[in-house]
């Protein structure tokens, strides 16, 4: 995947969100690599206890049942950690056009009180789950760190104010914060169901097993479509990074290629070898036209570097859920 850059059979991390999909990926690196202690904080609102159950086997690996809206669950948390990647969070724009008072509830009081916490605890490293959503109306490709937009939905408007707290509490407190504006990430563990569900996964799911598949708008509309492995390697190295400069910013999390919706779709009917077409509806409230990364920040501050492109990390994930169907 990438070499880490330091040894870690010394050293502490808490992942919280751990039993979700990205968090889960991340916990997973850290125990193969031999890192001294793993611990895991997720209310399993969105992560799953299959995640997360073959971790147990490893004696540095502990989990927490609890939630970030309560800041005495997130204080025990960071007891004894050094290096903190927050994951947490209620994702999806569509939930949060719903219902955007839980959203802020989990998204932004609950980052509050993780980030508190991690500094009350003097954690070495706070790195956490950002979005490219933050963008918003900014028309510019591709999207660059330092030009953004107005937010086009709550769950936006929650991510944004997380790079905003991050960056106060670094220059109030000293606390080394480094925040990751995903693009569309993508890979194995992610759920297929539920409303909120990703399009990759629904759309596997739907053409494995023949039922309705729906593509909002005239499927146009492109994404720069991201692996987890990448994901979790800018984690890594931002909870293990020494560049004093890399602190208190965001940083794009992609690979620099778009795809359009409609080319996600036949490639995964093309892996699966099945003809099953996909019903066109009305495009969904708050999204975003287009969206492309510009990566030149996070590969100069951070040294990352994508690992798996797009056609590669599609295959593997169609293998993922083919496997288990």
């Amino acid at each position: 995947m990438f070499e880490l850059p330091q040894n870690i059979s010394e050293n502490s991390f808490l992942v919280t969100g751990g039993a979700g999909f990205v968090g889960s990926h991340i916990t997973e690196f850290l125990l193969k690599a031999g890192a001294k202690k793993v611990r895991v904080l997720d209310n399993l609102a969105t992560g799953f206890q299959k995640n997360i159950e073959p971790f147990k086997d490893y004696s540095s690996f502990e989990f927490i049942e609890g939630d970030i809206r309560d800041y005495t669950t997130c204080l025990k948390a960071c007891e004894g950690i050094e290096y903190v990647s927050h994951q947490a969070a209620l994702g999806s724009v569509p939930r949060s056009v719903k219902d955007p008072v839980t959203s802020n509830e989990v998204n932004v009081s609950g980052f509050l009180n993780m980030l508190t916490a991690a500094k009350n605890a003097q954690v070495k490293t706070f790195v956490y789950a950002s979005s490219s959503s933050v963008y918003g109306d900014e028309p510019n490709l591709p999207k660059v760190e330092a030009r953004v937009g107005n937010p086009l939905s709550p769950y936006a408007v929650t991510k944004k104010t997380n790079e905003v707290y991050a960056a106060v509490f670094g220059k109030l407190y000293g606390i080394k914060t480094i925040g990751f504006r995903y693009f569309n990430i993508f890979g194995p563990r992610q759920d297929p169901y539920g409303p909120y569900a990703a399009v990759i996964p629904l759309f596997i799911e739907g053409i494995m097993k023949s039922t309705p598949v729906y593509i909002n708008g005239d499927g146009g509309q492109t994404r720069d479509f991201t692996y987890v492995d990448n994901a979790v390697q800018a984690n890594v190295r931002g909870m293990l990074c020494q560049n004093e400069a890399a602190f208190g910013e965001a940083y794009n999390i992609a690979v620099g290629e778009n795809f359009s919706v409609t080319f996600l779709y036949e490639s995964i009917r093309s892996i699966l070898g099945k003809e099953h077409e996909a019903t066109y509806r009305a495009e969904r409230e708050g999204d975003i036209r287009n969206s492309l990364a510009d990566i030149s920040k996070a590969q100069q501050l951070l040294g990352y570097h994508p690992t798996k492109r797009f056609m590669d990390g599609l295959e593997q994930t169609v293998r993922f859920f083919a496997e288990r169907a």
